[in-house]
């Protein structure tokens, strides 16, 4: 189950922090990756750190699972609108827990949905189309990270304020790897 991130911390036009990574693991079984507003995203991660610690104290063998942390996030996320104080975020969390697996993403206004792909911002509109048209269940990994790609290069020619760097993640039951940012190779 690859995942992806862009890795820039833009405010509008400005690109001062380009080497942002916006995907963390949580706990044993999960990853998230985050959009928009970075402080807001460091503060899901203290909540979630906290969920993580204090889930940890039972010490009864038993750990979150993906499906609990994005049931969590949205409750969190929906929380903040009602008090008229969002984050500013939109996240996408995967992962696999017992053979299962799980991709869920939740919007800022606490909006949530599951499925076998899932996009944030103007992935939804752009990305989303392709991967519905040439994703299948028995892709290979290799095959994945291509579909990624072609679906970021697509968002990258969208955005020219955008930088062509990303992280390709691959969620397993033995664990998590996070790629090294590297460059999407473009054609203007």
């Amino acid at each position: 189950m690859p995942a992806s991130c862009l890795l820039t911390g833009s405010y509008g036009s400005t690109l001062r922090y380009k080497s942002v990574e916006r995907m963390k693991p949580i706990g044993k079984h999960s990853l998230l990756g985050a959009s928009g507003e970075i402080s807001d995203f460091q503060e899901i991660l203290k909540y979630l750190d906290e969920l993580i610690l204090y889930d940890n104290m039972w010490d009864d063998g038993n750990s979150l699972g993906p499906k609990e942390v994005h049931n969590y996030l949205t409750r969190v996320m929906y929380n903040r609108r009602n008090k008229f104080n969002p984050l500013w975020n939109s996240l996408v969390l995967g992962g696999v827990k017992k053979g299962e697996k799980y991709l869920g993403t939740v919007s800022m206004i606490g909006v949530n949905f599951e499925d076998n792909h899932v996009a944030t911002g103007f992935g939804n509109h752009l990305a989303r189309p392709i991967l519905r048209q040439e994703w299948h269940e028995n892709l290979s990994f290799e095959d994945g990270v291509k579909l990624l790609e072609k679906c970021m290069r697509v968002l990258l020619y969208r955005d020219r304020s955008a930088i062509n760097k990303l992280q390709i993640a691959k969620i397993t039951e033995e664990g998590m790897t996070i790629s090294q940012p590297y460059s999407l190779k473009t054609y203007w």
